[in-house]
């Protein structure tokens, strides 16, 4: 839950300034992942400031510490430093300038993405902190068990297009699995703007992860994709939790005709 600047601890903030040579602070205008998330400017130049205090927040800081290691710096924000103080983890990270990617049918940042994931593709998990499949999503399958490095929240908010290409933002939930979870998760963000589950297949079937997957493992897949989140919408009144309701059912629906169970 997203929490104001104000509540971190005087010394904190104090240090946050003599890092950056002042505080002239901007909150994030979306996401509610972390904390505190806020551009922070200042002399020595601009930085994205995450902070956490709570278990999970600061787990999930922990996790972007180590993908900063273990991602290509050209598609994750560099750390440009980090500390603990007064019960807080504050991370500053590389501040991005560029907008969100558009991933309409026919965008160019389509092909941005595509990079992005074919890369992400190929980039294992090293070691044994990150989230398992069932535990990111609240599900589970075997074939959703593998060795790489699955961001599982590639949705346009988190993808800033930057004058060399793409970034993908906001870690906090990355995953150990078979790369193709990562591809199944980015269905519902194809659909949601705009896609039709038919386009948003055919735009997927570039990457070799997707087109090796069983039918039937793809069918499981978008089946308890869809029941989560309706799950979810019959007891939440955030818009995105109904839209994305809406749209993991289109792609369930549009597969269960397409492909019927073998």
């Amino acid at each position: 839950m997203r929490r104001v600047w104000t509540v971190l601890p005087e010394t904190t903030r104090t240090e946050i300034a003599d890092r950056v040579g002042g505080t002239s602070v901007t909150p994030a205008a979306s996401g509610d992942h972390a904390e505190i998330a806020a551009a922070v400017a200042g002399s020595k130049g601009q930085v994205f400031v995450k902070a956490a205090s709570s278990e999970l927040g600061v787990r999930s800081l922990r996790y972007e510490l180590l993908v900063s290691k273990a991602v290509d710096r050209s598609y994750s924000p560099a750390v440009e430093w980090h500390f603990e103080r007064d019960g807080w983890l504050v991370v500053g990270f590389e501040h991005l300038d560029g907008l969100h990617a558009d991933l309409s049918p026919g965008s160019p940042d389509l092909d941005l993405l595509g990079l992005a994931v074919k890369e992400l593709g190929q980039t294992p998990a090293q070691g044994q902190t990150w989230f398992s499949p069932a535990a990111r999503l609240g599900f589970a399958h075997p074939a959703m068990d593998g060795e790489m490095l699955v961001h599982t929240d590639l949705n346009p908010a988190n993808l800033i297009v930057v004058r060399h290409g793409l970034r993908i933002v906001d870690w906090a939930y990355a995953t150990k699995a078979a790369p193709w979870v990562e591809l199944g998760l980015l269905v519902q963000w194809l659909i949601g703007s705009g896609h039709t589950p038919e386009q948003a297949e055919d735009w997927l079937a570039r990457f070799p992860a997707w087109t090796a997957t069983d039918p039937d493992v793809l069918n499981a897949f978008a089946s308890m994709n869809a029941t989560k989140w309706s799950v979810k919408s019959r007891t939440s009144k955030d818009a995105w939790v109904h839209d994305l309701a809406a749209w993991t059912d289109k792609w369930a629906a549009y597969r269960r005709v397409r492909y019927p169970q073998t």
